[in-house]
Order: C-alpha cells, then sequence, then structure tokens
C-alpha cells in the first residue's frame, strides 16, 4: 500500500484545476470551473471542477472524483500508473510500491513490440512472399508496408511463441499478452497463423494488438482474426491508424469500416482515416475522435451491414459537437476499390461533395416509401418530421420545412405544425428523462440493502440521510468522532455507504487522514462516482453539527416498524434537496 502522507503531498502538489486544464477547456464560474465533460459526448458543459474539495463531477454521465481518478480513466491506466504519472508531473519521487500491474502491463507491450517486428520480418524472408504478393496485389507500396508495420505470421502452431521464448518471456506471459492459446491438454499454439498481419497501435505508438487476414481464399470462413482484449487493448476504446491521423493538420476525418480501406486512404494522401477495431462504433470511440476532429466523414460500404453501420454512427454523433457528413460512393462496394478504379482525385471530389446526416436520412426514408401515394406521403411525412425535430436549429427546420412541403406537395405550414408538436413531444420526454436523472443523481446510484422490502421508494429518504452523513464527515472529518459514538456500518441500509462509512471509521482508528483522495483508493470507481456527487450537491451548503445529528437519528429511526423514518419518495427527494439548498444559502 502506498502510504497515506505520500497521497496526501502529491494530491496537494498536483492541483486538480491545473492538471484537468491539460485534457479539458474549462471556464471560471465563482468559485468553480466547468467544461465539456472529456468521458462522454455532449455539447452543453456538465462537467464541474470543485477547487475547495479538489473533486470533479459530471452531472451529465456521473464520473466523478479526485485529481488521481482522473488522471487513471482520462489516460485508461491503473491507480499506481496514475499515481506515478502525476508524481512525476511535480518531481517528486516515485513511491516504493510493487507495480505488478504496471510491470505486467510494459511486458505485453514488449511482447507485442517483438512479435510486431517478428512478423515483419517473415513477411521479408522467402516464407513471407505469398503475402508480399497479398500485400501488393491490394495495391500497397513498400513504403505503406513499412510506415503501417504490415507483416506475415508463419504457418506454424509454435514458431512466435518459440521466438518469443528465446527472448526471455514465459509461457504465462504470453497467455496474458493474448498472443497463444492453450488446449485442452494443455500444449500452447501460436494465436495467429498463416495470416497478412496488421498491427494496431495506440495514440502513443504502443502496439496493442493485431489483425490478421486469411489471405489464402477468395472467401474465406474467417476473413480476420483479432487479438483478444488484454490489459493493454480494449477495442471499443481505440481506432485504427489514429496514431498517424492525430499528426496531420486537418480536423476533417475520415471514419472507414476497414482497416485495409483506412491504410488505401493513407496511401492516396487521405492521412486523416481511420477505422474501428473489428466492432461497431462505440461512444467511446465518438469521445476519441472529438479530442480531434471537428468533422467527420462516415465512409463505409455500401452494402446492407454498412448502411446499418452508418445509421448507427450517426445516432452516436448525435450528442456530440462535431459536424457529420456521409458519403456515398457509386461503382464500387468500398473505398479501397474507388480509389483503385477512379483514382485519388476523383475520391477527394466525393469527400468534398458528401452530404450532411439530415441529408442522408432523408434521403434514405424517402426510397422506402411511394410518395406519389397518400399513405407513401403520409408515412415519408411521418418520418421524415421525426428526422428533422432532432439536433436542428431553427433556421435549418424551416428550411428544410419547406424542401419537404415541395417534395410532398404539403403546404410548408402544415410541415411546420407537425414539425412543432414533433419537437415539443421531444423536449417533455427529454425533460421527463433529466428530472428522473437528477433524482437518480441525488442518490448516486444508491445499492440499498433488502432488509426492508416493505418500505419500498420510502427508503430513500434514509439513504439520502446516509449521504448527507458521509458528506458532511467529508466536508468535516472530525464529524467521523460524532457518528462513531452512536453509528454502526450495519446500520446503514444503503451497500455503498456502509462500505464508505467502515473505510472512514478504519482511517480515523488508525490515525489517518478522511479526504476524498485517500478514500478514493481504495474504492470501486462506482462508489467514487457517488462520493463525487454527493460533494458536488452539497457545493453551496455547509453541513453543520446539527445537521449532522439530525442525520444520524433518521438513521436510527430507519428500522422496518418506523415508516416515518423513510416517509419521502424520489420526486419529494428532489424537492427536499432543492429546499435545503435554499435554506442553507
Amino acid at each position: 500500500m502506498i502510504p497515506q502522507e505520500y497521497i496526501y503531498e502529491l494530491t496537494q502538489r498536483n492541483d486538480i484545476v491545473d492538471v484537468i486544464k491539460g485534457y479539458v477547456q474549462l471556464k471560471q464560474r465563482g468559485r468553480i470551473h466547468s467544461g465539456l465533460c472529456p468521458f462522454h459526448n455532449e455539447r452543453t458543459p456538465s462537467f464541474t471542477v470543485y477547487p475547495e474539495t479538489q473533486s470533479f463531477y459530471c452531472f451529465g454521465c456521473g464520473a466523478g472524483g479526485d485529481v488521481i481518478t482522473f488522471a487513471k480513466r482520462i489516460n485508461n491506466i491503473d491507480y499506481i500508473e496514475a499515481v506515478k504519472m502525476l508524481a512525476a508531473r511535480v518531481g517528486m519521487s516515485l513511491p516504493d510500491e510493487d507495480d505488478k500491474i504496471g510491470k505486467l502491463r510494459s511486458k505485453i507491450l514488449s511482447i507485442n513490440k517483438s512479435l510486431a517486428r517478428f512478423y515483419y520480418d517473415c513477411l521479408n524472408s522467402d516464407e513471407g512472399r505469398d503475402a508480399r504478393l497479398y500485400w501488393r496485389k491490394r495495391g500497397l507500396s513498400d513504403a505503406t508496408i513499412r510506415r503501417f508495420g504490415l507483416g506475415y505470421s508463419p504457418d506454424s502452431f509454435g514458431r512466435a511463441r518459440d521466438y518469443l521464448y528465446s527472448k526471455g518471456y514465459t509461457e504465462d506471459d504470453l497467455l496474458q499478452a493474448g498472443v497463444i492459446g492453450k488446449s485442452e491438454k494443455g500444449s500452447t499454439y501460436d494465436f495467429f497463423r498463416n495470416r497478412a498481419m496488421i498491427p494496431i497501435f495506440d495514440l502513443r505508438g504502443n502496439v496493442i494488438a493485431f489483425s490478421g487476414r486469411d489471405f489464402t481464399s477468395e472467401k474465406p470462413q474467417r476473413k480476420y482474426v483479432n487479438s483478444r482484449e488484454t490489459l493493454v487493448y480494449k477495442k471499443s476504446r481505440n481506432l485504427f491508424a489514429m496514431n498517424i491521423a492525430k499528426k496531420s493538420g486537418s480536423r476533417r476525418y475520415i471514419l472507414c469500416e476497414g482497416n485495409l480501406d483506412a491504410i488505401s486512404m493513407h496511401q492516396a494522401g487521405f492521412d486523416t482515416a481511420v477505422a474501428g477495431c473489428g466492432t461497431a462504433l462505440t461512444v467511446e470511440q465518438v469521445k476519441l475522435l472529438s479530442d480531434y476532429a471537428d468533422e467527420v466523414v462516415l465512409c463505409y460500404d455500401s452494402d446492407e451491414a454498412g448502411q446499418k453501420a452508418t445509421a448507427k454512427a450517426i445516432s452516436l454523433f448525435e450528442n456530440s459537437p462535431i459536424k457529420v457528413t456521409v458519403l456515398s460512393i457509386p461503382n464500387a462496394k468500398d473505398p479501397d476499390e474507388f480509389i483503385k478504379n477512379f483514382g485519388a482525385d476523383k475520391f477527394s471530389e466525393l469527400l468534398n461533395g458528401s452530404s450532411n446526416a439530415v441529408e442522408y436520412e432523408l434521403k434514405k426514408t424517402l426510397a422506402k416509401y411511394d410518395i406519389k401515394t397518400p399513405d407513401g406521403r403520409v408515412g415519408y411525412m411521418r418520418d421524415a418530421v421525426n428526422i428533422l425535430a432532432g439536433r436542428l436549429t431553427p433556421i435549418e427546420r424551416d428550411v428544410y420545412a419547406g424542401r419537404l412541403a415541395e417534395e410532398t406537395d404539403v403546404s410548408k405550414q402544415a410541415v411546420l405544425t407537425q414539425l412543432d408538436a414533433a419537437v415539443k413531444s421531444r423536449q417533455r420526454r427529454a425533460a421527463k428523462a433529466k428530472e428522473q436523472r437528477l433524482v437518480e443523481e441525488s442518490m448516486g446510484g444508491t445499492r440499498i440493502n433488502a432488509r426492508m422490502p416493505s418500505e419500498g421508494q420510502k427508503a430513500f429518504g434514509v439513504a439520502f440521510a446516509e449521504r448527507q452523513l458521509v458528506g458532511a464527515i467529508l466536508q468535516t472529518p472530525q464529524y467521523i468522532k460524532l457518528a462513531a459514538q452512536k453509528l454502526k456500518p450495519d446500520d446503514f441500509i444503503s451497500a455503498d455507504m456502509s462500505s464508505v462509512y467502515a473505510l472512514m471509521l478504519a482511517h480515523d482508528n488508525e490515525g489517518r487522514y478522511i479526504d476524498l483522495a485517500l478514500l478514493a483508493g481504495e474504492l470501486p470507481d462506482e462508489t467514487v462516482n457517488g462520493l463525487s456527487s454527493i460533494i458536488a450537491h452539497n457545493n453551496d451548503i455547509k453541513l453543520s453539527e446539527r445537521d449532522v445529528n439530525t442525520y444520524i437519528d433518521r438513521i436510527l429511526k430507519s428500522k422496518p416498524e418506523s415508516a416515518e423514518a423513510a416517509a419521502k419518495t424520489p420526486q419529494e427527494l428532489a424537492q427536499y434537496i432543492n429546499n435545503l439548498k435554499k435554506e442553507k444559502k
């Protein structure tokens, strides 16, 4: 365990505002700072930093914590690595800690680097002749092959394994890295065999995974075999070729369906082409793109699967500030084929003429209906109005309403009336969802123990008292002594607050500090989010000793026979929170 004194000094020397400013553009509003959340896509800021408590909380996605938690999440590293990173930032000596996970991560990256070199050397050997021919048939130059580190995995069950053994790595190392498999009989074998190899890099240029393509048949059963997820590789969080694209001066990125499409585009001079890693587009990948791009051109295949992928991508970008356009590729099944047949200049013309997401969806919707018939016009109008009720400005809605009126021979006023109703309906649903989210937010996802089944929603009132008590102790740590005289962790009905309270008691008994940063290293991320929510909701409230006694009394009276102690519904609870803030002000 890292000494508490070390963590305390580390957090004192790494001001949370200064650290977060390296990743998020913050604006100061009084005593707090706010900006767009780096952990989910949003158009209006809900991410808040509290200098006084050295904490952060996002009212949109619920992520929260201290400066170490932030460093851990934003860099996708573990707790120990985050501590080391922050220590290096302020010139502190590294903690004396056996960093097993960090060492394993470094070892896996080293294994992947050695294996990528092995595959590249195999490609350029005699046995790699067919694989070299395959890459060249795909139109790739030697320079492109070198740039992307393309290679070949030998047709052998143990060549790569034995090579890595010769480098000093153990069987367990290779299993952890996912580069070998193990049969039921206990024998090991190379995960990739007789495939054209494509290494996948992270933003720092580390090899984190591989994709192996079958080049021996026209219609292979498994065209691609991709690395399993490991300590260093989460396919939902990475984009192929992002390490190269991020160096471009352009803020318009091209999102492809496959890695070979991206490679072909780079060779043709389109240096912001990226692709998914064997999975459909994810929220994490959209967030990654939003850090580098102002516009994303969706460039998926023209088949049915590609059209479904395009529709899903459009929906994922809906809450992102990124401008989205959609590329239609005529006379070719994918970008790679189009570039080969018609050249880079023609592809550039396509890019510049790509339609925006609304145009794409309207065109796709129109193709479903025969608007020469009344039923067809009604169906098209209904779907088109729902599309236009999305994230458009009033001016954009007016323009598209005029076009829709011309297409369907319906008056523009009728279209605008329907559109206005659809917008209001969306707003009502959004407001209702927001209200529910605020109630859940105020409870921080509290998990309530099952010892009060008859109380139902009334238990939320007691859970709120428990959260407020924990918040009061975080504000004024000496309150733990007052609480300790009357309460035990078993008196809590919410499992997460019970565990936090038990940890606080342990810290106090051992003479350790009670502080978010010192608690966070011993708690699950979900619980840390909850603590950050408590701090955020009490930011403008100073909880007194009288408040503490009130919360303790309420918790002690929360036995099943006393319904009064837990009398608040979630809606009453939300109102109670607002009233409390007003009273304290």
